[in-house]
């Protein structure tokens, strides 16, 4: 995770809660990465904000002769991630690294793809660094992301609401990001083409079907209320007081059915693929 989330302590256990619905834009976003040039030795790949690793894993199914460095900068997910660290059956590396994505540049034709899976929209002006990114590319290479794109979801702007209401601003106020924290796709395809790339950029909203108690707050307990949580972590009565104010309106606006919750969540993906000339 970037800087902006460095404020946030980060909890593995509660981000895998929904990891199955989690991880499927990523694989989603992996489908359409294409083959990587043929350098002469094995691929050299870095997954941007890699968090406990879990899909980390799955670029070594796809390229598993490949050198794969997982980056991130909180250090409870890197010590989770470090489970998986290590030589990959089909004889490649897997390894993990601490890293902040608002001031990772690597060297220029370092990685033959760079992927970034809901990450970015922590990193403000994130666009900004893409050419960078784009340099530390092989030619031929990709650069791949994709990243929520619900912030004017009912889950983001009640929290947002909530913690800038008269009771919370002022411990809360200017902690959670807003609806420009992303860009859309048209948008990112324009900045990505500007740089020479072949772009391949969509959105998908995805319709997950959560079970259980309070499943959307359950989810948002392991991502976009992390900053929240942390701020209020040192008086756990406050913290109830606002997870149960929260929970209220998640309530209300997320209805059980007799299937389960439906949690309707937006996402963009854009694939960049540098020209073949050095």
């Amino acid at each position: 995770m970037p800087a902006s989330a460095a404020a946030a302590t980060w909890d593995p256990h509660q981000y895998l809660r929904h990891a199955d619905h989690r991880s499927r834009p990523f694989v989603d976003l992996l489908a359409r990465v294409p083959e990587l040039p043929a350098v002469g030795r094995p691929p050299r790949v870095a997954d941007l904000g890699c968090g406990p690793g879990n899909v980390t894993q799955l670029l070594a199914e796809r390229w598993p002769t490949a050198h794969i460095t997982g980056f991130d900068n909180s250090t409870e997910m890197l010590a989770r991630a470090e489970a998986v660290a290590g030589p990959t059956a089909g004889g490649g590396l897997l390894d993990f690294a601490p890293a902040d994505a608002t001031a990772w540049t690597p060297e220029p034709g370092t990685y033959d793809l760079i992927l970034s899976n809901a990450t970015l929209q922590w990193v403000p002006g994130h666009p900004g660094s893409f050419a960078a990114w784009i340099d530390a590319l092989t030619p031929g290479g990709t650069f791949a992301f994709q990243v929520p794109g619900n912030f004017d979801a009912p889950s983001h702007v009640l929290m947002r609401e909530l913690s800038g209401s008269e009771r919370w601003r002022g411990r809360l106020g200017g902690r959670l990001r807003h609806a420009d924290a992303v860009l859309t796709p048209g948008e990112y395809l324009e900045r990505l083409a500007d740089l020479g790339c072949e772009v391949d950029a969509w959105e998908t909203t995805y319709q997950h079907l959560l079970t259980g108690e309070d499943p959307v707050l359950d989810w948002v307990k392991g991502t976009g209320l992390r900053p929240v949580l942390t701020a209020l972590a040192d008086d756990p009565a406050a913290t109830e007081a606002f997870l149960s104010e929260y929970r209220e309106l998640l309530r209300e606006a997320y209805p059980p059915s007799s299937h389960g919750t439906v949690f309707p969540f937006r996402r963009v993906f854009a694939v960049a693929r540098k020209g073949d000339a050095a």
